[in-house]
């Protein structure tokens, strides 16, 4: 039996079989899928590739664009016309005759302006790498240095001041040769014994002599003694150390002795010196009144003011003598800082009642007031009006503040100190709670080349006025040592000023001739000569009182191979007054009383 019949299945239909060239569906539907993704990448290239966008506009109008010029030509005329192409030529030519001017004008330099040109260009190279070396090394801002003026090289015309010129120089080196063979490295030299000394004024700073020197030997053009100081700055100068400074003396002194050194030679190693013990001061100014202290260790930052001076009080000259090189520093440094603080100093100042116009020599730096009133334009004081005037002239005049409080000041002295001994003498006098002690310490005779110096700013018509004034004041502390025995350079330290005849002499002592005192006589005969060689005689001076005091100077200071130092236990301030003999020497009729110094210094 056939399975068929078995089984109750339904027969299915024949299929016909696929040609072999035709797709089914799903293979129809890749290829198409494919064909789209390429179009797909070939648009893409074209439209998104950089500059595809460009080429494919220039394949569509470039022929258009030929089409165009073919017509008109590339001037807009007709294709005929050459005005275009004559155009172009001639901005040709005339670019070709402007690089042959300016290479023709470049082959036809001198020699000199070639080698100038290749000089600049060396230079600018080396202040590059200076600055970058400055700045690298020293962690300071790079400052362009600008060598001053006539600090060399200018040799007087007459024969006596080349005199008098070479003797002072002698002088100096007379006693840089004695301080190098006998004390170097050390602050002084004690000229008796022959032998390095170092007060407690620097801590253990030593070299203050070297560094003080530095711009003598530079200005006298000694520039081997100078090369010599430099190297020991460079290799021996430190200020680590864990002792207390005077922060006045370390400041003009240290400070002040390397930043004029700086400023002369332009040498690196002053400018980084400087800033360094500059920052090593700061903390000094750490009251409550931002006036600082007088002493500084400069290891701990911890300061105090002298016991003796009127209960813990700052000094006037002290906290007042900061300002010229703080304002350097804060410039060759950078910082702020130091500007500041001596700024500070003067909204102090003038935020207190002066009496009479007057500065007290003390100020209390916690509560910022006066301490005792005592007023002296000498010792404890002077400086401070010294720098003022200094300020004001250092700014190139644009520090009215700084003016304003140095003429008001000097009107004030004059007004309340300023007077004239019986005998015709000018002097200005001490003032202590109102009382005048007549009196002028030797200290005060800076005030002769001060006044001198700041005359021809005076406000109105002073300027004359103060030219006498300095003149005056100059003439009474040259007095002091004619009268006293010049021969000896026995000046006085102080002069006491009576109606009596006669003169205490004592005995005759080294000389202790003060800077402030060899400011006055060479700063007054340069300002004014005509007005100021005649004196109260009317006629002129055989010599000038700066030129007559140089040879008993010389004299006086030179033991064996010695140089005027102070030789004693560094209480340079104490006086006495030995007995002398009494010599009707004044014809003046105002009387000295002398008090000489026990040490003397020549610093």
């Amino acid at each position: 039996m056939p399975v068929a019949t078995l089984l109750p299945f339904t027969a299915t239909p024949s299929r016909k079989s696929a040609s072999p060239t035709s797709f089914r569906l799903t293979e129809k539907f890749i290829l198409l899928l494919v064909f789209s993704a390429f179009i797909t990448l070939c648009f893409g290239a074209i439209f998104f590739l950089p500059d595809s966008s460009k080429l494919l506009s220039g394949v569509f109008f470039h022929s258009a664009a030929v089409e165009t010029n073919t017509r008109t030509g590339p001037d807009g005329g007709d294709a005929g016309s050459s005005g275009g192409d004559e155009r172009v030529l001639a901005k040709i030519r005339k670019d070709h005759e402007k690089a042959l001017l300016e290479a023709k004008d470049t082959l036809q330099k001198r020699a000199d302006e070639i080698q100038q040109d290749i000089v600049d260009d060396k230079e600018k190279v080396a202040k590059e790498s200076l600055r970058r070396g400055a700045e690298g090394a020293n962690g300071l801002p790079f400052v362009e240095y600008h060598r001053p003026p006539g600090t060399t090289g200018r040799e007087p015309l007459d024969a006596g001041t080349r005199e008098r010129r070479a003797k002072v120089k002698e002088m100096m080196k007379h006693a840089w040769d004695s301080y190098r063979r006998f004390a170097w490295g050390s602050n002084e030299l004690r000229p008796v014994s022959k032998q390095g000394h170092s007060s407690n004024l620097f801590g253990h700073i030593k070299g203050a002599t070297i560094v003080d020197a530095l711009d003598t030997l530079y200005i006298m053009e000694m520039f081997e003694e100078f090369d010599v100081a430099t190297d020991w700055v460079e290799k021996n100068l430190d200020f680590n150390v864990n002792a207390e400074v005077s922060v006045f003396e370390v400041n003009i002194r240290f400070v002040g002795g390397l930043l004029s050194a700086y400023y002369l030679s332009g040498k690196e190693v002053f400018r980084r010196k400087a800033v360094e013990l500059g920052e090593k001061l700061l903390p000094a100014f750490k009251t409550p009144t931002g006036i600082p202290w007088a002493l500084l260790n400069l290891k701990s930052g911890i300061g105090r003011n002298w016991p003796w001076a009127s209960g813990g009080s700052s000094i006037l000259a002290e906290y007042g003598t900061l300002h010229l090189e703080f304002m350097h520093l804060g410039k060759l440094s950078g910082n702020p800082e130091f500007a500041q603080k001596v700024m500070n100093i003067r909204k102090v100042l003038n935020r207190l009642d002066k009496p009479q116009g007057l500065y007290p020599n003390y100020l209390n730096p916690n509560s910022g007031q006066w301490g005792q009133h005592h007023v002296s334009v000498g010792g404890l004081g002077d400086s401070f009006y010294e720098y003022l005037l200094k300020a004001w002239l250092m700014s190139d005049k644009t520090d009215e503040e700084g003016k304003k409080m140095y003429y008001d000041a000097l009107q004030a002295i004059e007004t309340n100190l300023m007077r004239k001994s019986s005998g015709g003498l000018t002097y200005i006098a001490e003032w202590k709670g109102g009382l005048l002690e007549h009196k002028m310490g030797h200290l005060t005779c800076f005030a002769g080349g001060m006044i001198a110096l700041g005359a021809d700013g005076a406000p109105g018509d002073k300027t004359g006025h103060q030219m006498e004034q300095a003149a005056e004041i100059a003439r009474t502390c040259h007095e002091s040592y004619v009268r006293t025995g010049i021969s000896t350079c026995s000046s006085p330290t102080t002069t006491t000023y009576r109606s009596t005849t006669g003169c205490s002499t004592p005995r005759p002592t080294p000389c202790r001739s003060s800077p402030r005192t060899r400011r006055s006589d060479p700063t007054r005969w340069s300002s004014s000569a005509s007005v100021l060689r005649r004196r109260s005689t009317g006629r002129k001076r055989e010599k000038e009182p700066s030129a007559r005091t140089s040879d008993p100077v010389n004299l006086s200071l030179r033991p064996p191979r010695t140089v005027g130092v102070s030789d004693g236990d560094g209480t340079d301030f104490t006086s006495v007054s030995p007995a002398g003999s009494k010599l009707n020497l004044s014809p003046i009729g105002a009387e000295f009383s002398l008090q000489s110094p026990v040490f003397s210094s020549f610093s």
